[in-house]
């Protein structure tokens, strides 16, 4: 019983830190805006994933035929190689690669290349590449 205990202690700790292993993500918060003629056509809150804490919304807007995602009012815990992705599903398999995430907080901007179907491309997520964690997702509708 008790090497069951020690043994599960290892595996939990194992999984909740090796996400720390590589260069982080900025921890300065940043105020990116989105040009003030961009119509807001999807949004969602984030929710967090198995492997950290993500809090904010998702809020994608149009702007000279050209989409355009905002994460505002955005926290989340810290990773090495934390990207953003447009994605068919929540833990991400189909996605388009927005960048890597700027900031652990605050509010940012990113391009969404092309022009996605919203109707199949419906989550935003946060993802340690390098371990292939989900730290959080939204889910914009």
């Amino acid at each position: 019983m008790k090497s069951k205990l020690i043994s599960g202690i290892i595996l939990m700790s194992v999984i909740l830190f090796s996400c720390k292993k590589e260069e982080e993500a900025s921890t300065v918060a940043i105020n990116e805006t989105v040009d003030t003629n961009a119509v807001l056509r999807y949004t969602g809150p984030f929710t967090s994933g198995p492997f950290g804490t993500v809090t904010g919304k998702a809020e994608v807007y149009e702007l000279n035929a050209m989409f355009i995602l905002k994460i505002s009012d955005f926290n989340t815990s810290n990773g090495p190689a934390l990207h953003v992705y447009l994605a068919k599903e929540a833990m991400p398999v189909n996605y388009i690669d927005l960048g890597s995430l700027k900031s652990t907080s605050g509010s940012q901007v990113y391009n969404i290349p092309a022009m996605p179907d919203f109707s199949q491309y419906k989550y935003i997520s946060i993802h340690c590449v390098d371990f292939n964690h989900l730290f959080g997702s939204a889910l914009i509708n």
